[in-house]
């Protein structure tokens, strides 16, 4: 532990021209006497640490001292690639990695570009979670995240939608987090018949999106030929998120409602309704009349969350069906239309 600190110290020091101890003291977590006690460990062990007192004093690397300690391990290096999501790392416990993979980088770096780090985190952040909602952390995300690093298969308890457990071998292939949600990618062992944890019938060997925050138990293998997987290299993580991700928007539209909306309200229903959905049913929709409305054939999850959605829209669509449909929106703007008279 005192080792790494001790390395992390000097790549400190070797991208700043001078640091203080309250500084290092901050970067390292640790006290403002222990850096001492570590700068006077590195100069007894040869690394030019220079003390300046005063007010304006600090540490610096004397002598132009290069460390050859910047070559990134594995782990550093793959964190590396995923730094611009400070809360993804973390959540998965790779933060440590990201930011000893910084350092190393921001040593090897040209003085003049030094503050090429810095200066993109000012200019750019990604916020994952979406809107009116609290992120949470699922429990056994950091478990899995090592595992899917490793590969190495996992045995897991998981709880379906209607509230059984399952409990299945998997071999975790990659791990995606949309809109705040955690969900990883993986392929089960080989089974016969019945349904999966998302109730499909038949065999495991195809790849499955499964909700980590729905995992109730999970166990690593052993590293060992039978605890790792040997992993597919066709798999395509991006394209098979996209593809799953499509079918699944399509299999919640159960429902067909019919509308007739303005120019504005034409405009605007993609993003009342699935946007996808909505798009396909407008390039199909009727000529305008002579008020430039269309008519369109609506897929929608159910007639209640059709009812939210198309609320929104207000006077600039007209619900022409299903019946029970219309009646509910000429009893929620007759209600309206008293309540503002």
């Amino acid at each position: 532990m005192r080792a790494a600190r001790l390395i992390k110290m000097v790549l400190l020091l070797q991208s700043r021209p001078l640091m203080t101890a309250a500084e290092l003291a901050q970067e390292l977590d640790v006290s403002e006497r222990t850096v001492t006690r570590d700068a006077l460990a590195l100069s007894e062990a040869g690394v030019p640490v220079y003390a300046e007192r005063g007010r304006s004093g600090g540490y610096r690397l004397i002598g132009g001292y290069r460390t050859r300690l910047t070559g990134l391990a594995r782990t550093e290096a793959e964190a590396l690639f995923l730094s611009g999501l400070p809360g993804a790392l973390r959540e998965m416990g790779l933060d440590d990695a990201a930011s000893a993979a910084r350092l190393k980088v921001s040593a090897a770096l040209l003085p003049a570009l030094r503050d090429a780090p810095a200066s993109a985190a000012r200019r750019f952040h990604l916020d994952a979670p979406g809107w009116y909602q609290e992120p949470s952390t699922p429990e056994l995300l950091p478990v899995l995240a090592g595992a899917v690093w490793a590969d190495r298969r996992v045995s897991a308890r998981y709880r379906r939608r209607d509230g059984s457990d399952v409990e299945r071998t998997l071999e975790p292939y990659g791990l995606v987090l949309k809109a705040g949600v955690w969900y990883v990618c993986a392929r089960a062992e080989a089974r016969s018949g019945g349904p999966d944890s998302s109730g499909c019938p038949g065999t495991s060997r195809e790849f499955r999106v499964y909700r980590i925050d729905r995992f109730t138990a999970l166990t690593l293998h052993a590293p060992d030929e039978h605890g790792c997987f040997v992993r597919d290299e066709a798999f395509d993580l991006p394209a098979f998120w996209e593809q799953r991700a499509a079918d699944f928007a399509r299999s919640l539209l159960t429902a067909e409602v019919v509308v007739r909306v303005s120019a504005a309200g034409a405009e605007f229903l993609p993003y009342a309704v699935d946007h996808a959905a909505a798009n396909e049913a407008l390039t199909s929709a009727s000529a305008p009349d002579d008020l430039g409305r269309v008519t369109v054939a609506l897929p929608v999850e159910s007639l209640e969350v059709a009812y939210g959605q198309l609320l929104s829209l207000g006077p600039e669509v007209e619900v022409l069906g299903p019946p029970e449909l219309r009646a509910r929106f000429a009893d929620a703007l007759s209600a309206a239309a008293r309540l503002y008279a």
